[in-house]
């Protein structure tokens, strides 16, 4: 593999395609040239508040240009891009800037209140940087026109940190995913090796960019093939048919819920989806038999992917020009090896049921600061996934279970044990038992089983209320049972 930072691959392919349209967002069109300038001045003004290599830069941004820009602006310096979901409560984000050691927070100026309830507990945060205003230290708007637009870029090999993911654990605590730019660069070549994509693409971003998937499928694999991004935040089902037909979209990676909601459009016959040349569904398992039916609907392949985190994220995926087999998740992408082992380490043989584990360059460095639970997930070499599969005779993946306590909730991943955890501190809940409930929308939704207090009196409502003061909303309970006893 090449061994090559992000910040140099966004270089090349700014000197191959200046004047291209990178980001199509809303009425700006940004071209990669200007991209290139507004990475610099960026990473410039970071570089004189003292970001060196090495050093963590929080990004809690939105689907918006900004984004982009900071999340390459800190990659070029060779510092480590923290990006961190926007739905973080003030709770959840003072957790995640004091366990990454962040020395900055990227933000936008409505969240900026949420970090300076909590800043006073962040003495290694030192710059707040917004994307526009004075709510901040530093204002990239104001940044941008000021430039200088030239930056030197450290030595950045492909071992280097590039970018830290917080996933959930069984402890209930979040944990940092360290990946480098090796692993990243895995990703970025998916839409030309295996997607036989062109500059001439469109990729449709509307899942969020702070999630892996987002990050990987719709942001480093369009930039690395000199393709646009067309990026939406805030958006509903007729605005996604409407941009899809108007910016000739190519391709749309998201989650299944999205797929669902366009099957469900009743106004989707009237809009000219004939740009699309295929979608890829993953973060959680579609239905097979509305592939099939979407494909049939839209005139288009949608094919099924699978990965994790811990990988990058993409580990696997049904090939556009290869043999689809419903409820598969397709077949490895290139140097990457998958597995399923018993549970002392063995591999079992074609079709029988274990743990899928995976090896390849896609795996992350490890969990920040946590060598144990590195240890605990990364064996010889082999990412154990958790998730129960089989392969078989021609090398395709069905996924049929899962191995460790986990809900998947429209492609975000909850640990029962953190929501527990928050039950836990409200003085009426006796114990609590948190599951998932299938949802075709969403896959799951997770569901909270409680035991009260001896003469306590509190409804469902209340205990909503405070898990999402100390919870982003995907992990709150959206159903509450209180019970006698937990089963």
């Amino acid at each position: 593999m090449e061994d090559i930072s992000l910040g140099e691959m966004l270089a090349g392919t700014c000197r191959r395609f200046p004047s291209r349209t990178a980001i199509i967002y809303e009425d700006r069109r940004i071209s990669y040239d200007v991209l290139e300038r507004s990475v610099n001045a960026l990473g410039n003004r970071l570089k004189g508040l003292g970001i060196t290599k090495g050093d963590k830069v929080a990004i809690m941004l939105p689907n918006i240009p900004e984004f982009i820009i900071s999340y390459y602006a800190a990659l070029t310096l060779g510092a480590v891009a923290v990006t961190i979901n926007t739905l973080s409560t003030a709770y959840e984000l003072k957790y995640l800037l004091e366990n990454s050691d962040s020395k900055a927070l990227i933000t936008v100026p409505s969240s900026a209140r949420r970090f300076e309830e909590i800043r006073d507990d962040l003495p290694l945060v030192r710059h707040l940087i917004v994307t526009e205003g004075n709510e901040g230290d530093v204002s990239i708007e104001e940044t941008i026109k000021a430039g200088p637009y030239e930056l030197d870029m450290p030595p950045v090999a492909g071992n280097d940190p590039a970018v830290m993911i917080y996933t959930s654990g069984l402890t209930g605590k979040p944990r940092g995913a360290v990946l480098t730019h090796r692993n990243l660069a895995t990703q970025s070549r998916l839409l030309e090796d295996i997607c036989h994509g062109t500059e001439e693409d469109r990729g449709f971003c509307l899942i969020p960019l702070f999630h892996s998937f987002g990050a990987s499928v719709n942001m480093l694999m369009i930039i690395k093939a000199g393709a646009s991004i067309v990026m939406m935040d805030h958006f509903n089902i007729e605005s996604i048919f409407k941009s899809i037909e108007r910016e000739k979209v190519t391709y749309i990676a998201a989650v299944p819920r999205l797929f669902l909601g366009m099957l469900l459009y009743e106004d989707a016959k009237n809009h000219d989806l004939s740009s699309l040349r295929f979608c890829i569904t993953g973060g959680s398992t579609m239905p097979p038999e509305y592939i099939s039916t979407f494909s049939e609907s839209f005139g288009t392949l949608l094919v099924e992917g699978y990965g994790l985190t811990e990988a990058s994220p993409v580990c696997s995926v049904n090939r556009i020009d290869m043999e689809q087999k419903l409820g598969s998740i397709g077949i490895p992408i290139p140097e990457v090896e998958a597995k399923i082992f018993d549970d002392d380490g063995n591999e079992l043989p074609s079709g029988e049921i274990g743990e899928l584990v995976i090896r390849g360059p896609n795996v992350m460095k490890g969990y920040y600061k946590d060598d144990a639970a590195t240890e605990e997930v990364i064996k010889e070499g082999w990412l154990y996934t958790g998730d129960l599969a089989r392969i078989d005779e021609d090398g395709y993946i069905f996924i049929t279970g899962l191995k460790k306590r986990m809900i998947i909730t429209s492609g975000y991943n909850v640990y029962p044990r953190e929501v527990e955890d928050i039950l836990a501190i409200h003085p009426a809940v006796k114990s609590s038992l948190v599951t998932g409930k299938s949802d075709l929308m969403r896959g799951e939704i997770v569901r909270a089983l409680i035991v009260k207090e001896d003469n306590a009196d509190m409804n469902d409502k209340e205990i909503i209320r405070h898990c999402r003061q100390y919870l982003s909303p995907y992990k709150c309970p959206r159903e509450v049972e209180f019970v006698e006893n937990m089963p």
